[in-house]
């Protein structure tokens, strides 16, 4: 077998960047990106033999751990059926039920390939069922990689936005509007000059893309009363925390129903899903229903349902989810003691079992403040844990994801490698 840095040369010189997803190209904290051989439980091997304690979880979706027994099952029988056909399935009813049965703000619910997908098509049907154009996002929200989504602020809360990537026509760009994570006067500052255009407002309930940064109080209650009153929809990017941060996702912890929610990640069990879901009124507009087109080939794929409704079997045990508060509680003790220790300031933000360490001494409750974040020290600290064995995400404006494979001695572990690295940072 070959070892990392062969595969890495192999891959640069076919991948761009030698990777298919830019953030596992270490570029945000130097270095080259090690290769996986397998995952089980809480652990990682890569290719050269190292073992790692795994906190990034596939960047949220592995909620059980690698390997689950149960969703390697379920996906061994699936498979065994056959791969995709094209054509209805039972599982995709399961899921249907479980989704709905789950979030009470989703009465019909339409399954996609990707978290991206499915926030593509909820701004979609967005503008599709008011007629309006605007879509207003937060700075430092991430919601995919769709044209539209891919902006940042300009000059101000209510200016239009430039494109963030190239290949973004400018003029699709200026659809979008930013504002501020957890600033409602700049999102009513918004409405007032354009109300009457903006289709819908998009947000993760709780930022895990900038880092882990919650909502304050009143902020989703708030997004909730404007958009209400300007006949927008709200559209809650439930994508890492939906089934994560309670079963039924961050709208039940924290008791706001938006309009339209985007799931993905966990209802997947670690295979590529996606999925978009309203009211019924609104969600009569998807096509073939209504006029609001959207469709994918392997859409409902039986490999990715089956390792979603096996995964969603174990969370029904609310009992779970005090288990993975817990730890991430655990965790985020064994962090704040380690760096006062080491006198390096930092700031734990946690929401359940997500959770970012900023290496700043303030709090970070924006996009503005998660940037004061000291990304170089975070890069030695990253590494510094690595060599420990301890994978975390290679960026600073990243979650840490525990799991339930993940036991107290493991976080203890975590805990002692992070007081060394942080010394060291």
């Amino acid at each position: 077998m070959r070892d990392s840095k062969s595969l890495f040369e192999a891959a640069s010189r076919l991948i761009p960047g030698g990777v298919n997803s830019p953030v596992r190209a270490f570029r945000g904290v130097g270095g080259e990106p090690f290769f996986v051989a397998r995952g089980e439980g809480a652990r990682l091997w890569d290719v050269d033999g190292r073992s790692y304690l795994d906190f990034l979880g596939s960047w949220g979706p592995l909620i059980l751990g690698h390997a689950a027994p149960s969703v390697v099952a379920a996906v061994t029988e699936a498979a065994a059926r056959g791969t995709s056909y094209g054509a209805p399935t039972g599982l995709e009813v399961e899921m249907a039920e479980a989704i709905t049965a789950a979030y009470p703000s989703i009465e019909l619910v339409r399954l996609v390939s990707s978290g991206t997908e499915a926030a593509m098509s909820a701004i979609r049907l967005a503008r599709g069922a008011t007629g309006r154009s605007i879509l207003l996002k937060f700075d430092g929200c991430y919601h995919g990689h769709a044209d539209s989504l891919l902006v940042k602020a300009g000059s101000g809360g209510a200016t239009f936005s430039i494109p963030d990537s190239a290949g973004v026509p400018g003029p699709l760009a200026q659809l979008t509007v930013t504002a501020p994570f957890n600033d409602l006067d700049a999102v009513r500052s918004i409405f007032r000059e354009r109300g009457r255009e903006i289709a819908a407002v998009i947000v993760e309930p709780v930022a895990g893309n900038m880092g882990v940064v919650p909502p304050r109080p009143g902020f989703l209650e708030g997004l909730r009363e404007i958009t209400r009153a300007h006949d927008a929809v709200l559209i809650f990017d439930e994508v890492i925390t939906g089934f994560r941060v309670a079963y039924g996702g961050a709208q039940e912890l924290y008791g706001v129903r938006p309009d339209l929610t985007c799931l993905g990640k966990v209802i997947g069990g670690g295979l590529p899903v996606g999925a978009y879901g309203g009211s019924r009124q609104l969600m009569s507009h998807v096509a073939p229903l209504g006029a609001v087109y959207q469709a994918g080939t392997l859409s409902g794929n039986p490999l990715a349902v089956a390792a979603g409704l096996a995964t969603l079997a174990r969370l029904r045990d609310r009992e779970v989810y005090r288990r993975l508060d817990a730890l991430g509680a655990e965790l985020e003790r064994g962090l704040r003691a380690g760096a006062e220790r080491a006198r390096v300031p930092l700031t734990v933000n946690r929401v359940g079992s997500m959770l970012t360490g900023f290496f700043c001494d303030a709090a970070v409750t924006d996009y503005a403040s998660a940037k004061r974040s000291d990304t170089k020290r975070y890069a030695r600290y990253f590494h510094g844990m690595l060599e420990r064995g301890v994978f975390l995400a290679p960026s600073q404006f990243e979650a840490a994801f525990v799991s339930l494979a993940h036991t107290d001695a493991d976080i203890a572990l975590a805990a002692r490698a992070a007081a060394e690295a942080l010394a060291t940072a």
